[in-house]
């Protein structure tokens, strides 16, 4: 600008007809003012002179003609760009040195965009999705399964075993019994409803029983002892003409000698060792 000042305040040169700059309301010449004031360059180390446009980032200044990215040398000016160690890159440089890749689709993830990370890898948000319904899964509770990820209910619907006396998930533990998997807590004997988890147990139709109810509703009635025979009981047990007996109840009516692999008679509802039957 020309001046109404009359003199540079720091060469006291005069300033009448000159172009001149504005420091703190003091007037000085373009030589005076860009020896004491002009930022030095990034690039070139040079002055920036006060009739040349001064780019400024954290603290940093640049010419316009130099401020370019520090590797493709493309002019980084009203562009977005990033900074690697004091460096200044344009985005597509600093995305094939820096950025990561997206697990999913393997495409840089760019500068400024939201990305998703999980178990030490990296996703855009649009590809950080559930498996089976494509549904965004954000921050919500997921599970992983053979590298792909699941809402919890995809992975519920799709994976998860259901009680075989209740149908709700089994999402720990839990209990087998004839292929089919129940809650702890749910496999119970089916009459009297004692719990099973741990104990002896019958099972018949696919359900569970405890041994007390297996007997008095299911298990033959030894014609000795008149209690039940059980697979828990004896590894024996005799059947003969719609009776059965336990391996050591089946005895000789008069002697009590055992018959199991011997010879015996019947008599009315006895059976008898071959000496006493006869006698």
């Amino acid at each position: 600008m020309t001046s109404s000042h009359t003199d540079c305040h720091y060469c006291l040169q005069s300033l009448r007809g000159r172009k001149y700059a504005l420091r703190n309301e003091n007037a000085y010449c373009v030589a005076c003012y860009d020896s004491l004031y002009a930022n030095p360059c990034e690039e070139c180390k040079q002055p920036i002179e006060c009739n040349s446009k001064d780019l400024a980032y954290k603290g940093r200044h640049w010419h316009e003609r130099c401020f370019k990215c520090a590797k493709c040398c493309r002019s980084l000016v009203e562009k977005p760009f990033a900074a690697k160690d004091e460096v200044l890159l344009c985005t597509e440089c600093y995305s094939d040195e820096y950025s990561s890749k997206c697990f999913h689709c393997q495409k840089t993830i760019m500068p400024g965009s939201r990305k998703m990370e999980f178990k030490g890898s990296s996703w855009h948000e649009s590809c950080f999705v559930c498996q089976y319904c494509q549904q965004p899964l954000g921050t919500k509770p997921l599970i992983t399964k053979d590298n792909e990820n699941y809402c919890v209910p995809c992975f519920e619907k799709q994976f998860a075993h259901h009680c075989y006396s209740c149908k709700k998930v089994i999402t720990s533990g839990g209990v087998a019994c004839h292929d089919q998997p129940w809650h702890k807590e749910c496999f119970v004997c089916a009459a009297c409803k004692t719990q099973l988890y741990g104990q002896r147990f019958i099972s018949k139709d696919e359900y569970p029983y405890c041994v007390d109810c297996f007997s008095k509703l299911y298990a033959k009635k030894c014609a000795a002892c008149k209690k039940p025979i059980t697979a828990l009981g004896s590894a024996k047990y005799i059947s003969f003409e719609e009776r059965q007996w336990h391996g050591e109840c089946f005895n000789c009516a008069k002697c009590s000698v055992s018959l199991v692999s011997q010879e015996f008679l019947t008599r009315q509802d006895d059976i008898l060792c071959h000496k006493c039957g006869s006698a």
